[in-house]
């Protein structure tokens, strides 16, 4: 596997896994843990957000400890953050709103990038800007799995991924809705498991999570 997946590859892989776990924790010792415990549990699309501390180093480590993985990076808020989650190896970029900058920039480097949009202005303002695909977030502020389905008719084209509001239980209906692939954090990592570092349970919800959803 290159550094990052070329766009069109990035598209067979999201479509193949379907599922990207958002690692968020305020230290970085506990988000490797978040992350490791999912990719044993078999996901294989694993965003670092830019906002857990130290988010550099622990995209270099998850690179060299789970190779297996496809580690990318989310919560990108400006330029300067884009160049150092590529410079730490990040395979694929989120941001949660539309920068034209940051988005041509990494069209130029030709690595996968997934801004967020809300309205079909801005959905189809960040695929005509050069997006990879389109973040729908937040995802319950809309409506969720009908929202999804009611952009299909003029948007389908455009490959989305709504975040902000899919649960274990209504994950697989967003993909039959016509979603691509779908983002989940804090549903995959309950507090009380977190806390009662119970991590053989999250590994044993995320594999349902994801027989649910093949």
């Amino acid at each position: 596997m290159p550094n990052f997946p070329c766009p069109s590859s990035w598209l067979t892989l999201l479509k193949k896994h379907r599922v990207i776990a958002v690692i968020r924790a305020n230290k970085k010792n506990l988000a490797r843990q978040m992350a490791l415990t999912v990719a044993f549990g078999g996901i294989k699309l694993i965003e670092v957000t830019w906002n857990t501390p130290n988010a550099a180093e622990l995209v270099v480590e998850l690179r060299r400890e789970i190779p297996d993985c496809i580690i990318g990076a989310g919560t990108l808020l400006n330029l300067q953050q884009m160049q150092q989650a590529v410079q730490a190896g990040s395979q694929f970029l989120f941001t949660p709103h539309i920068d034209p900058e940051i988005i041509s920039a990494a069209v130029n480097l030709n690595i996968p990038i997934i801004p967020g949009a809300l309205t079909p202005t801005e959905i189809v303002t960040a695929w005509t800007l050069g997006a990879t695909c389109v973040k729908v977030f937040p995802i319950q502020a809309v409506g969720n799995v009908e929202y999804i389905k009611s952009l299909q008719a003029p948007l389908k084209q455009i490959p989305l991924i709504p975040t902000g509001g899919v649960t274990l239980e209504n994950a697989a209906e967003f993909i039959s809705s016509g979603a691509i692939a779908i983002g989940l954090s804090s549903e995959l990592f309950p507090k009380h498991l977190v806390i009662s570092e119970d991590w053989d349970l999250i590994t044993q919800q995320t594999e349902t999570l994801l027989q649910k959803i093949k």
